[in-house]
């Protein structure tokens, strides 16, 4: 370029002559954006002489203007431009490729001719190659970008055009193969990826042709970004739709400002066309995506800006739609980026570590108690890893629970429907998963749908994953059973909060106090000190223990249960309530059943699992490390550890021998219980019997087992207090347990009726035909006529579309076998008949049982039902959970207590006074000879359970008053026992309302769930973990709770939903021999002088030793350690005292009692007795003998004499039995009551109800011998 001087030679003719040759090397073209060459401007001052006049005209114009565009060429580049610009051949290019294809494209389309190409191989292989290259075709505008807008260049020696050519033909084959293959070849023709194609492929061949470039369009590479979120999926990247819409929205924002950026940057470099480019400013590419950016957020510094009209036209557009996607697109962006799961990572497994997963109902709630039970102190060090599941973030509460426990839990968000979150919590490897549910929805049967689909998707995603899942409603439980991978033998469990929840309530009709005591024993609760002498300090001193197991010792092998049990007590302070026991039958060889307290029977087995309650895991090691040769002599129990001698296997006839002599309380070298036959038959003895076998039942009479001669060693006697079991080498010792005919007392089985059925096909219910629901409701009228007590009334709260609670799981622990037909309590439903007939179908099939309509709020009705006479009164809802408001879920049933307990009750029929032990008819006459404990012993009605819980005790003896008492005239309904169900927990309050409870305080901690009054089904969410670490437990516990309920009744129940009558075979009779719970008085009776300030620990031994019956806790009266008489009746419970624990005449004793064969002889003699003294039978009080080896020797010596006997007994009885208890098995279908008119003769009944007594063979303590 010239300066002035050059400038003004350029005009004169001469000046010009002699630079022709330079004019055709370098042009005077204006150009926008090319740098400057001042050494130039000598050669560019002449024109030719042909054109002088338009050259010196041109110059003069253009002087004032901008600098003129000089192109730079080399010698080695040849480009031939003229003097002219070329930009026009690049656009031409375009331009004529898309008009010329759209006439050749409708040209075809009016011939219809359709030409279809299918591309099956490699179609998502090409999708994705073609992206990569257009990405990096844009990538080589980006580099192109630095250089001038229009330059010549030379392909061979260009590596970057070179590339860009070579990714432009591999476009232009995948152009024409879409083309081909396209339907639509008009819409093809006008769609984005083609618009691109068109005006970035044909310049490249232009490029190549002229050796010169221009940048142009190719910024239109970008558009193929909006194809990201496509190729994402089909390489599988993005499976969400979350991660779906923010890629979408990513991709349609950065590919448009991109885009914009592209266009300014070529519109400002080049200049205005028709202002013949002069106005042009440089801005680099990413000097425009800046631009573009600040106009998009409506900032706009000024400090770039766009000077061409082309530019501001189109920032005008720009702005319109890109202030539009900034508004909409970024906000959106930010949500989704802002929601991105924070919990969305996956489990890393640690080495040597366990881990679960926990998900279902995750709340703040459901969690802490989770968490305080399974992470407490007392287990033993859980090296366990909590990976938490649930599809919704946790709360800032919930939070902050994880993250006080970060060692120990971890939280991912995420649903175990989808297998990949089941993937990214590693549950294939975990060690089990556990499913909450919520107990306080409103629609129980859609929870326990949604916990089956989970355990569906669990089981098909990992069918060995051990799975505990909790489940509302009994009746669902059916459901797991189709499930295939379904197997409780391998670990699977579900807990079923209804069947527990109502079981317990159900013993608590039978014992009350024992919902709380076995709530307690599951909890892990720490042990709380207190100085004081309160009834608090006992009740938590018993809080503080659990339930534990572990394996016994070998030096407790060959030895009986209650001996084992007794060592355990006194001597390891430890309290062993039942065993695992391994059946040694060929058929059931992999089978273990959980016996409780099996009695002596039974001999403790290599390697046998104990079931302990003590406060601590590492208390429960004592079992197991204690060695005799050891720890013999030891008398602190902490000192019992691990010792180093050997433990040598002994033989068979030393274990037997050391077994007899342990029993007999002899040193083995005194001991003559084994002949010296049997020493000679131990090859038999072992070739026969596996070495387990043989320990199994008592040594003697496997001793006998193998005599060869008639002759025996031991006595008569002691053969008579073995139970005379009659054995034979044939036959194996372990099945003399379960054979009924060989049990003592079990006479009634060789006169029984096989054609009747009076028991469940189990054998584990009392069962009759099915009733119609027509044959059990009673009027008021006939309720009131009714003499009703010693019942259980049950006052439920429901209407027809109130969800079912399940009403079968409160009355089958109730109807339990282990109870005799006259022990059963008649059950009285109070409540909505449209809500009882939908639970009728469930019920019909047990007998004793009756409905009166009605409500539970009205005292007519209770009084109708003699609720003051009652066992127990149970108050329930089925409307608790269709109430938001927490607080007021129990409004009814609160309102059903405190009504109860307002209601007053004259003595006109005989108001029960009460004592210690429980209450005694007015009118009896307890100084009477015939009443004295000389001649025999009077079972009485308990203060918490009733006349059906075999409660031992003997009349008063004379100047013993009692220490409670209550007024006879009046009787306030406060003294009635009652058990009430609570949803909300801190509306305990409301039900005592002379406690000082707190309403901070921990349900544990009030005073009715103390004393039994009232039940919560939090409690139970604590057997999740429990059935965890060890899922005996669970089994134990439903045993214990439900009466008898097995898996093969479960799945029995889900076939038929009902239970099926079966016919009374030695098999089925068999297993009505198990241990129930009961309540022991200790103010009158065998253990009358260990009531006033005894031992714990000398009841214990003596109970156990007398009458094989375990004791483990005490009801105690809550101001009995005051030393001034108190008027409250209220009780609370201690679980397991130590053995120096202090008892008081009043306490009432937990224990494990054995079945009693000689109950049914018993009450066929108590009824000709109350027979014969025109007394009432409806409701005889129930005489319940000892089971003791001192009764068998005054049972007639002959069999055919005792059914002979029981015969005439049974024929006196008979009418009178049957004017009341007219739904006895053998007659189900009549009415359960019948009503007769009020005559006098009923009266003098009425007056003289429960008057009686009957005269029962004295029990003598003997010494338990071998």
């Amino acid at each position: 370029m010239a300066n002035g001087g050059g400038g003004g030679g350029g005009s004169s003719g001469g000046g010009g002559g002699g630079g022709g040759s330079s004019l055709r090397m370098s042009s005077n073209i204006h150009a926008n954006h090319l740098s400057l060459d001042a050494s130039s401007s000598s050669s560019s001052s002449s024109s030719s002489s042909s054109s002088s006049s338009s050259s010196s005209s041109s110059s003069s114009v253009h002087e004032p203007k901008m600098d003129a565009l000089i192109i730079p060429v080399t010698m080695e580049v040849p480009c031939d431009s003229r003097g002219q610009r070329m930009w026009w051949a690049f656009l031409a290019s375009s331009m004529v490729t898309f008009f010329g294809g759209l006439f050749i494209i409708l040209l075809w389309r009016t011939l219809k001719y359709l030409w279809t190409v299918c591309c099956h191989c490699g179609g998502k292989t090409k999708v994705v190659l073609v992206f990569a290259l257009s990405i990096g075709a844009l990538v080589i505008y980006f580099i192109d970008s630095s250089n001038p807008i229009e330059s010549c260049q030379n392909f061979y020696k260009d590596f970057t055009l070179q590339i860009d050519m070579a990714f432009n033909v591999f476009f232009l084959l995948y152009f024409g193969l879409r083309f081909i293959a396209a339907n639509d070849k008009l819409w093809f023709w006008l769609e984005v990826n083609s618009v691109v194609d068109f005006f970035t492929v044909p310049p490249v061949f232009v490029s190549v042709y002229l050796n010169r470039s221009w940048l142009g369009l190719r910024f239109l590479r970008a558009l193929r970004l909006i194809q990201f979120s496509e190729i994402l999926q089909f390489l599988n990247i993005l499976k969400t739709s979350n991660s779906i819409k923010l890629v979408n929205l990513l991709s349609i924002f950065i590919s448009t400002w991109l885009t914009a950026a592209g266009f300014i940057h070529l519109v400002e470099n080049s200049g205005d066309p028709w202002e013949n480019f002069q106005n042009n400013q440089a801005l680099t590419y990413w000097e425009c995506v800046y631009l573009l950016m600040v106009t998009m957020s409506t900032v706009g510094y000024g400090d770039v800006y766009a000077k061409t009209t082309l530019g501001r036209l189109f920032m005008v557009f720009f702005i319109l739609g890109g202030l539009a996607m900034f508004a909409s697109y970024v906000p959106e962006i930010i949500e989704l980026i802002g929601n991105r799961k924070k919990y969305g990572g996956s489990y890393s497994a640690v080495s040597g570590r366990k881990h679960i997963v926990v998900c279902g109902h995750i709340t703040l709630e459901s969690v802490s108690n989770f968490l305080k039970d399974f992470l407490h102190k007392d287990r033993d060090d859980v090296n366990v890893e909590i990976v938490f599941l649930h599809n919704i973030s946790p709360n800032l509460e919930l939070e902050a629970l994880f993250k006080r426990h970060f060692t120990q839990v971890e939280f991912y968000q995420g649903s175990v429907l989808n297998p990949h979150d089941l993937a990214r919590v590693k549950i294939e490897s975990a060690d089990a998963c556990l499913i909450l549910a919520n107990k306080y929805c409103a629609d129980p049967d859609a929870e326990d749908a949604s916990n089956i689909m989970r355990v569906i998707s669990i089981k098909n995603y990992h069918p060995k994953i051990r799975i505990i899942t909790q489940m509302l409603q009994y009746h669902n439980k059916a459901h797991l059973l189709n499930i295939p991978s379904w197997n409780w033998k391998e670990g699977d469990d579900a807990i079923c909060l209804a069947e527990l929840k109502l079981g317990f309530i159900a013993q608590s009709c039978l014992a009350q106090g024992l919902s709380t005591m076995l709530a307690n024993l599951f909890s892990m609760r720490s042990f709380i000190k207190i100085e004081e002498d309160t009834w608090q300090k006992y009740y938590l001193e018993g809080v503080s223990n659990e339930m534990y197991t572990e394996y016994l010792s070998s030096a407790f092998v060959g030895l009986s249960f209650p001996t084992v049990c007794e060592l355990c007590f006194v001597k390891l302070k430890l309290l062993m309530i039942a065993i695992e026991y391994k059946s040694a039958n060929r058929e059931s060889r992999s089978r273990k059943r959980i016996l409780i307290n099996p009695g002596n029977h039974l001999k403790i087995q290599e390697g046998t699992l104990g079931f302990f309650i003590a406060s601590d895991a590492k208390e429960v090691k004592r079992a197991f490390f204690y060695c005799k040769a050891c720890h013999d002599d030891i008398t602190d129990p902490k000192r019992i550890k691990k010792c180093g001698c050997k433990r040598p296997k002994m033989s068979i006839y030393k274990r037997m021998r050391r077994a007899c002599c342990f029993d007999c309380g002899r040193s083995e070298r005194d001991c003559s219980c084994m002949s010296g036959r049997v020493r000679g038959n131990m090859d038999t003895l072992e070739r026969t019997f596996p070495l387990s076998s043989v320990s199994v039942n008592d040594c003697s009479t496997s001793f006998r087992a193998f005599e060869d001669e008639p002759p025996s060693t031991l006595s008569p006697k002691k053969k008579q207090r073995n139970g005379g079991m009659r054995n034979s080498p044939s036959s194996s010792p372990k099945l003399m347990r379960h054979d009924p005919l060989l049990i003592p007392g079990n006479d009634q089985i060789d006169n029984m009726d096989s054609n009747v059925k009076k028991y469940d096909s189990t054998g584990m219910f009392h069962w009759c035909a099915p009733k119609e629901i027509e044959k059990v409701i009673l009027t008021r009228s006939e309720a009131a006529m009714t003499v009703l007590s010693g019942h259980v009334v049950v006052c439920i709260f429901g209407d027809v579309s109130s969800a079912l609670i399940g009403l079968r799981n409160l009355v089958m622990p109730l109807r339990a076998s282990n109870f005799h037909y006259h022990e059963l309590k008649h059950i009285v439903f109070v409540g909505s008949i449209e809500y009882l007939k939908r639970e009728w179908e469930t019920l019909h099939n047990f007998p004793k049982v009756s409905i009166l309509p009605g409500t539970p709020l009205s005292r007519a009705d209770l009084r109708a039902v003699n609720i003051n006479l009652c066992d127990m009164c149970v108050i329930l809802s089925a409307n608790q959970n269709n109430i938001d408001d927490t607080s007021l879920q129990d409004k009814e049933c609160i309102l059903a207590s405190l009504n109860i307990k307002s209601m007053q009750f004259d003595d006109s029929i005989g108001v029960l006074q009460a004592n210690s032990q429980g209450f005694t008819p007015p009118g009896m006459d307890r100084s009477s000879p015939d009443n004295s404990p000389v001649h025999g012993m009077l079972r009485q009605p308990s203060i918490t359970t009733g006349v059906n819980i075999p409660i031992i005790t003997e009349l008063a003896k004379p100047g013993k008053l009692p220490l409670v008492s209550v007024n006879q005239e009046k009787n306030s309904g406060t003294h009635i026992l009652m058990i009430t169900e609570l949803v909300n927990d801190t509306n305990v309050q409301f039900l005592d309302q002379d406690d000082d409870d707190d309403p901070d305080t921990e349900l544990y901690l009030t005073q009715p769930f103390a004393c039994g009054t009232a039940f919560a089904v939090s409690v139970l969410d604590s057997l999740m973990s429990a059935t965890y670490f060890n899922d005996n437990i669970l089994t134990l516990i439903r045993t214990l709770v439900t009466g008898g309920a097995t898996p093969e009744l479960e799945a029995l129940i889900a076939e038929e939903n009902a239970l099926r009558g079966g016919y009374s075979t030695p098999q089925t009779l068999a297993n009505r021999d198990r241990c129930r719970v009961a309540q022991l008085a200790l103010l009158d009776g065998p253990f009358a002088d260990l009531g006033d300030g005894g031992c714990y620990g000398d009841l214990f031994c003596k109970a156990l030793k007398t009458y094989n019956m375990l004791c483990f806790g005490i009801y105690r009266l809550r101001d009995a350690h005051l030393s001034t008489p108190s008027q409250c009746t209220k009780r609370y419970v201690i679980t397991n005292p130590p053995y120096e624990f202090e008892l008081v005449p009043t306490d009432l004793i937990f224990c494990l009692m054995q079945f009693d064969h000689n109950a049914g002889q018993s009450r066929a003699s108590l009824s000709h007795s109350s027979h014969s003294s025109q007394s009432s039978s409806k409701k005889s009080s129930s005489v319940h003998s000892i089971p003791s080896t001192a009764n068998r020797p005054n049972r007639p010596k002959s069999r055919e004499s005792r059914d002979k006997q029981n015969a005439t007994r049974m024929n006196r009885m008979g009418q009178a039995e049957k004017k009341w208890f007219t739904d006895e098995p053998d007659n189900a279908y009549p009415r359960n009551i019948q009503i007769k008119p009020m005559s006098t003769h009923m009266a003098n009944q009425i007056n003289q109800y429960k008057s009686t007594s009957s005269l029962i063979p004295p029990i003598r303590e003997v010494e338990d011998e071998c």
